[in-house]
This record gives C-alpha cells, sequence and structure tokens, in this order.
C-alpha cells in the first residue's frame, strides 16, 4: 500500500504503518496534552497503542486461519480505522471465506473474555461508551474497545469482516459472483447511512463511509473481473504490440525506449525472444539515479515476475499476478518464447469494452493464434 512504510516482520507477514498513523498519534498527543499535560498525552498515547496491539492481534487471526488454507498473507498495513491484512490469493469455498473473516473477531472476543475475568466483573453499555473517557480504568476502556471492533467489524459490509461473512454466507446458495454484488450493494447502502449520519453528529462516520463505499465497490468490481476472467483465455486479451529489451542493454538503452514508447513494464528477453526478465519505469529511473546510464538492465531487472502458457484461462494469470504483486504477467509459447504481456492495465481495458458492450462482446474473435515454429 502506497505512503506506508515498515517497522518489522511477524511470522514472515510484513507489519507496515500508514502515514496517517503517525499522524493520529500526533492528534491524540495534542488532544491529551491540552486536557491534562504530559502525563495525560503519555496515557492516550499508551491506549492508542495498546488498542493496535489487539487489531494486530486480530489481523493474525485471520493471518492464522488464511495459512489453514494454503494462503500466505505478505503484509499487514495499520490505518488510522484499523489494519488490512493482505491475502496473496481470495479463498475460493464460501466455508474458507467464511473460517477466515470470523478469525478476526474472534481474537478481539478472546481478548476482551481475559481482561473481563482478570478485573473479575462485566462490560457493559457504560464500558462502551465511556471508551473515550479518561476516568475509567485502562484495562475496562481495553476491554471496551475490543467489545466495540468486534461489533463494528460484524457490520455486513466491505471491507468489513461482517461483509465478507455475509458473501460466504450468500456463496452457499447463490454464485460467487452474485454473493459479492448483493454483499457489495449492502455495503454501499450501509455507507450512505454512515455519511448521512456523520453530517449531524460524527464527522470520523463521513471518512467511515468513504472507505466503505470505495471498498464495496472495488470488491464489485474484482467479482466481475473474477467472474469475465474465467471464460477468456490470455491470449484473447494479452497486449502483442510491445517494445522489449535485449539482455545486452544498459538502462541508457532502456530509458530511450521508455521515452519513444508509452510503456511502463519492459520484458527483457535473449536472443532466442525467450523471456528473462522485467524492468518497469520505476526501476530504470531508480537506477538511473543510483547506478548510472551505462548499468546492465539484467542486473536490475526483476527474475521474479511469474510466466503463463498463451493458452491458459485469465483467471489463473490473475492468480499469479496477485500471488506474485507482480506489475505483468509474461505470457509464453511452448517454447517458452515471449508473445504477449499481462498487465493492470490490460484487464482495465478489458472491463471498460465488457460495460461499453453490455457484456457482449468476444473477446479474441478477430485474433488468429500464430503457429509455433520450432527452429
Amino acid at each position: 500500500m502506497g505512503w506506508s512504510f515498515r517497522i518489522g516482520t511477524i511470522a514472515g507477514t510484513a507489519l507496515r504503518v500508514h502515514v496517517t498513523f503517525a499522524l493520529l498519534l500526533v492528534w491524540i498527543w495534542v488532544m491529551h496534552y491540552r486536557a491534562g499535560g504530559t502525563a495525560a498525552a503519555l496515557e492516550g498515547i499508551a491506549f492508542v497503542l495498546a488498542v493496535f496491539a489487539c487489531v494486530i492481534l486480530h489481523e493474525f487471526g485471520h493471518i492464522a486461519a488464511a495459512r489453514q488454507f494454503g494462503i500466505k498473507t505478505p503484509d499487514i498495513t495499520l490505518l488510522p480505522i484499523g489494519g488490512v491484512a493482505r491475502l496473496e490469493r481470495m479463498p475460493e469455498e464460501p466455508g474458507a471465506e467464511f473460517v477466515i473473516a470470523i478469525a478476526g473477531p474472534l481474537v478481539n472476543v478472546a481478548i476482551a473474555g481475559v481482561i473481563i475475568l482478570f478485573l473479575r466483573t462485566s462490560v457493559g453499555m457504560e464500558q462502551l461508551a465511556g471508551i473515550e473517557d479518561p476516568h475509567m480504568s485502562f484495562l475496562s476502556r481495553l476491554a471496551g474497545v475490543n467489545i466495540f471492533l468486534v461489533l463494528f467489524n460484524m457490520i455486513p459490509a466491505f471491507p468489513m469482516d461482517g461483509g465478507r461473512v455475509l458473501r460466504a454466507a450468500l456463496a452457499s446458495r447463490l454464485s460467487w459472483s452474485r454473493a459479492t454484488q448483493i454483499a457489495a450493494m449492502i455495503g454501499q447502502g450501509l455507507a450512505f447511512v454512515f455519511g448521512f449520519v456523520g453530517l449531524f453528529y460524527n464527522p470520523l462516520l463521513i471518512f467511515i463511509a468513504i472507505f466503505v463505499y470505495l471498498a464495496a465497490t472495488a470488491e464489485a468490481q474484482n467479482a466481475q473481473i473474477r467472474e469475465v476472467s474465467g471464460s477468456v483465455l490470455v491470449s484473447d486479451v494479452m497486449i502483442t504490440e510491445f517494445a522489449t529489451l535485449d539482455r545486452t542493454a544498459s538502462i541508457d538503452e532502456a530509458i530511450e525506449a521508455l521515452l519513444a514508447t508509452t510503456q511502463r513494464e519492459f520484458p527483457v528477453v535473449d536472443a532466442f525472444g525467450h523471456f528473462e526478465g522485467l524492468l518497469t519505469r520505476n526501476d530504470m529511473i531508480r537506477t538511473l539515479k543510483e547506478k548510472g546510464a551505462a548499468t546492465p538492465v539484467v542486473q536490475v531487472m526483476r527474475r521474479d515476475v511469474p510466466r503463463i502458457h498463451y493458452r491458459k484461462r485469465l483467471e489463473e494469470s490473475l492468480r499469479l499476478m496477485q500471488e506474485a504483486s507482480s506489475p505483468a504477467v509474461a505470457v509464453v509459447d511452448s517454447m517458452d518464447r515471449l508473445v504477449g504481456l499481462m498487465t493492470h492495465e490490460t484487464i482495465g481495458e478489458m472491463m471498460m469494452v465488457r460495460a461499453a458492450a453490455d457484456g457482449r462482446f468476444r473477446f479474441g474473435h478477430l485474433r488468429r493464434p500464430k503457429p509455433e515454429s520450432r527452429t
């Protein structure tokens, strides 16, 4: 995620903090300092950090459940409104998504339960309403926060866990695409409710409403892409007209190609057309600044770019791109020679065409497959 920086790694998952989270800490410090001086400011910061420790544990609940289904989690990003665990791929079975989604809130239930047992008391509406009251005990407020996190996350709207639980329940009876569309529409509706209430009560709800609406819209779009990709071949929509770089090229030559085209990703091939790696625009500029124009492209190109045969389904290309967090997928023939390229822009253009044709456009019907010569 952009505007975030890495602060460490836990159990193979990178922990990242968004810059807006740092701004939140500054705001908490200022507000508490004005109210009660340095001691109050330190307590306020400590409480926020304790809350986000619970958020991290919440996200690791998702991670632990995902790993049971063979799904890795590259990183977690802390935002002012919570944490986001990025799965390398979404679970395909409704039961798996349900387990992964519910695991996070169950962690908060466990944390609240442990605190309540330790305090030998109960947590009710008074504690939930007094989360921001500094006169309440630290642990009582923390227990209240965890209960609030459970209630908030179980709202049936993306990107909250409740939205994914709802989709899993619907997907047990409907298609995955239809279930996502229904859950997304509910999320968008709730976003308007949050925004309306925020106009009269808490302005923070307006920010949450925008976040929920955008997340629900993104889920709906992803569902459409997934539905289309299952019936389209890579060869039907791949880029076939693009510039390549020879493995003997330098950054100087790569820059010339960058300026002469509209490409952002440049495949690197050998003399026989075999794919060897990918050089992105950002890699070029960084290398030009740090190492100079004479640097060979093979020293800085990305070698972990996934490749796929042109007769494979588009959905497999999307999965490879997501799992590798790659800007592109190299499309090759049976001889491992580069014949095409798949990028995020390619997917976006495909969906634009489909929307304009109201789903009636037949991808690839004008393309003629090139015979594979075995020289």
